[in-house]
């Protein structure tokens, strides 16, 4: 088997047509597409089966409960057979013929994996996001793009579905997601992938139609798995702090911990007010325990926004009440 698409679905009955649809113009006696259902509570079982009905190198496999994505990316990744490994969302759609040609540009290069730029799709509004890596279709070493802190690079650019992956990577256990984390998981995930595969590259192609604004998303409700990123963005700097050769990571590591918490607070809104205060505290926690001279650097290079909020609210957590 040459390719592998792995596809969780949770409550997507309605986007599923237009993903399968899409999936009609990618068949390859090679390819297999591994539908995960994680126990949807709408017609999403029932509304996949009819359609993968009439799709070639199709299984669908069930979660007796709902586990979350990470969850339903695994056990996807235990059952595929493919040399190659692909992610898809459900809510998503890919162009024709976008897999072969993800297939033909891992092959041609030979690397671990590769990643690709996207398109967001909000409404009838189609916009093109590339991936911050700009050196284009060469073989790089995946840490040569972590680094430098206060911009953004290859590791700002999470989603697990942009790109491709060899399949040599499950060995080393870099395929599999951390299923602790419900949000926020393709962060501490891509950041595993630069820091231990080998070999990645970054290229143009345009294929897969992300949508954005989906109100079952967990990003537009409140939710305690939205304060995941917290969970992941530790893990994240704890794994660099233990690598032998992560030293020179750490402070994007610690400036991308504090991007995020910033932009958690700003939106904290979203949140009921027991999670706005959860949010507070443990973000104060989070800042108090990171290398305080790295931190220093990330707040004094920041935004002078970011700044001011950061560290007003560890002064006083209070603080966001009165600008709220």
């Amino acid at each position: 088997m040459k390719l592998s698409v792995i596809i969780p679905c949770y409550n997507v009955a309605a986007q599923l047509p237009t993903l399968v649809r899409s999936l009609q113009g990618n068949l390859h006696r090679d390819f297999e597409f591994v539908f995960v259902e994680d126990c949807s509570t709408d017609d999403t079982a029932s509304v996949l089966h009819d359609l993968v009905a009439d799709l070639p190198g199709s299984e669908v496999l069930h979660h007796d409960r709902n586990y979350g994505l990470s969850a339903a990316r695994n056990t996807g990744l235990a059952r595929a057979q493919g040399t190659y490994v692909v992610w898809l969302d459900s809510d998503d759609w890919i162009g024709t013929d976008y897999l072969s040609q993800l297939v033909r540009v891992i092959e041609r290069l030979g690397c671990d994996f590769v990643r690709t730029d996207h398109v967001r799709v909000l409404g009838r509004r189609r916009t093109i996001v590339r991936s911050p890596e700009s050196r284009r279709n060469v073989v790089l070493d995946p840490r040569s793009a972590i680094a430098p802190p206060f911009r953004s690079t290859s590791v700002d650019y999470p989603n697990a579905w942009a790109g491709i992956q060899h399949r040599r990577l499950a060995t080393q256990g870099l395929l599999t997601f951390d299923e602790s984390l419900r949000t926020c998981e393709d962060r501490h995930w891509i950041w595993r992938m630069h820091r231990e595969a080998r070999s990645f590259a970054t290229v143009g192609l345009l294929g897969l139609f992300y949508r954005q604004g989906l109100t079952q998303s967990l990003s537009h409700i409140s939710s305690p798995y939205q304060l995941h990123f917290l969970d992941a963005m530790q893990k994240v700097v704890d794994e660099t702090t233990a690598d032998p050769a992560g030293e020179p990571l750490l402070l994007k590591a610690v400036d991308a911990y504090c991007a995020l918490i910033n932009f958690h607070l700003i939106k904290r809104a979203r949140l009921t007010p027991a999670l706005q205060r959860e949010l507070i505290r443990r973000s104060i926690q989070a800042l108090d325990g990171l290398p305080q001279d790295l931190l220093d650097q990330a707040l004094t290079a920041g935004a002078p926004r970011r700044r001011t909020l950061l560290t007003r609210m560890r002064r006083n957590p209070h603080y966001l009440k009165e600008v709220a």
